[in-house]
């Protein structure tokens, strides 16, 4: 890890460094991130019933990547991914206690982003840009971790999953909902309320509005803005606001993703009733691949194996698409394989910022790939916590370990792949493959159930090319310091910046500090 003084040396580095366009007005951001949405809940991506007008409407009039990725099959290392341009591994959002296990950041995690990790707002705040985080953040609650301290100007949004509604006692407190550095009041109370029984809430209301605003609001001249959207809905417990309740065919997670629709719809409607349209790129996608685990209030992944949790397909190749008319050819089908981590690099090089020099990034610029067709062969690295699971080249994908999760939750009904176990594939004890691995080929097989024979031509060929790819890259690898091993209680969010205000500040329980167990 590098040292807060080593991060702001940078920051005033990159802050001489700027490299203004010629045009003097830079380009608006906008990077839209959906919760547990899958590849295959989009209507231009498949789903039968096409009930994603604006979506599909976003991917006509723009760019449709195909071969799209996030860096991790679970919620926080992704989005710490996604801001850091950095793999889990490398900016710290991942477990060793066990091998090759998820972990998140849940009411009790100690750990969150660190200071020396330089993120997309902080990046472009260098060149003037007003950025905001609208939702979900889920990068550590405690103070130190929150959006403002790590670049963005505002935030409306909370810090952890809607999970509950909790009784606020020894047990768990609600989950904080904060405006800026305060909270302002908590989920499942008052206007932050969600019925567990018909699934109502104003929530995603409330972020379209906020939104809106922020894209709106008057403006120094020519100051370029990055609105980080990051609605929660389509994560369990599901929810939808009263107008979509009851109008999906999928029922109550087809209404959340017809909720998500329409405040895509309005954002791309205010950009152009504002005139930006022309100078603003907007980003869609989510942060990992569906909970088929949830079964009809999940999503769906599609024509690919399995889901969230999991580094088959189905847990990390996403929705992806990017819109900028003007700039994107309308009708744009990229197959470049790209990820999240490849915002930072795009919105840089947009921007004509440097990327920072003094780390390993795993973040490429797809400006080519969105303005001109172009495509670069490169690999893409699945990672489950500490391990690196599986490589995709071209369109061949090596799996070098296995593993869906144990038998002891599978026999209790936790499935990360109901009705797709592929024998040998799919399994349930973390299976080593990396002196062998199983090898697809994702363009003839993207559901991953027919592996190439391992005595072919073409598997040793292919593996010839990844093995280098593997061990050059576990070579170079330093990973930093896990911050996802530790719980405490204490650390919950029982006082949260801001409770004294609304007289909501619960007794803070004594500390028991531990590490944490991630199952799976």
């Amino acid at each position: 890890m590098y040292s807060g003084m080593g991060k702001s040396i940078s920051l005033v580095v990159l802050m001489f460094c700027v490299i203004m366009q010629a045009d003097a007005t830079l380009p608006n951001f906008i990077i839209m991130l959906m919760d547990d949405m899958g590849y295959g809940d989009l209507g231009v991506f498949g789903e039968p019933n096409k009930e994603t007008p604006n979506l599909d409407r976003m991917a006509r009039e723009g760019a449709l990547l195909t071969d799209f990725y996030t860096a991790n099959p679970l919620c926080s290392p992704s989005r710490a991914a996604l801001l850091s341009g950095r793999l889990p591994i490398r900016n710290g959002f991942y477990t060793d206690n066990a091998h090759a296990r998820n972990a998140y950041t849940p009411q009790d995690i100690v750990g969150g982003i660190q200071d020396d990790e330089i993120l997309i707002p902080e990046l472009l705040q260098k060149a003037g840009y007003n950025s905001k985080i609208v939702g979900k953040w889920h990068l550590g609650h405690q103070p130190q971790f929150l959006p403002l301290k790590h670049g963005f100007d505002e935030w409306f949004g909370a810090p952890n999953c809607h999970f509950g509604p909790y009784n606020n006692n020894k047990t768990m407190p609600n989950i904080p909902v904060y405006r800026n550095d305060k909270m302002v009041g908590r989920y499942y109370e008052g206007a932050y309320n969600i019925d567990r029984a018909t699934g109502e809430s104003n929530l995603t209301l409330f972020y379209i509005t906020e939104a809106l605003e922020f894209i709106s609001k008057p403006r120094p001249k020519d100051q370029p803005f990055f609105l980080y959207w990051a609605p929660d809905s389509t994560h369990a417990p599901v929810y939808s606001s009263k107008k979509f309740l009851g109008s999906s065919r999928r029922g109550i997670y087809g209404d959340a993703v017809r909720d998500l629709d329409a405040g895509v719809g309005a954002i791309l409607n205010q950009l152009t009733a504002l005139g930006i349209a022309n100078n603003t790129l907007v980003f869609f996608t989510s942060d990992n691949g569906a909970a088929i685990v949830s079964k009809t209030h999940g999503g769906s992944n599609g024509p690919f194996l399995c889901g969230k949790e999991t580094t088959f397909e189905g847990g990390l190749h996403e929705p992806g698409i990017a819109w900028w008319p003007g700039t994107i050819p309308s009708g744009t089908i990229s197959h470049q394989s790209a990820t999240v981590m490849d915002y930072m690099a795009t919105l840089a090089d947009f921007a004509g910022l440097p990327l920072p020099s003094d780390r390993q990034l795993d973040s490429m610029s797809l400006r080519q790939a969105l303005t001109n067709g172009s495509e670069v062969k490169r690999p893409v690295y699945y990672y489950r916590g500490n391990e690196l699971m599986a490589v995709r080249y071209g369109l061949y994908k090596a799996h070098l370990w296995t593993w869906t999760n144990g038998m002891d939750e599978f026999n209790h009904g936790i499935n990360f792949c109901p009705g797709e176990e592929v024998e040998g594939v799919t399994t349930h004890n973390q299976t080593d493959h990396s002196s062998q691995p199983i090898i697809f080929h994702l363009g003839r097989d993207p559901g991953e159930k027919y592996p190439l024979g391992v005595r072919s031509a073409e598997y040793k060929a292919v593996w010839a090319d990844i093995q280098v790819i593997v061990d050059a890259h576990k070579k170079g690898l330093k990973p930093a310091k896990p911050q996802l091993n530790y719980c405490d209680n204490a650390v919950m969010n029982w006082a949260p910046p801001g409770c004294k205000e609304l007289n909501a500040c619960l007794p803070v329980p004594k500390s028991t500090l531990k590490k944490c167990v991630w199952p799976h």
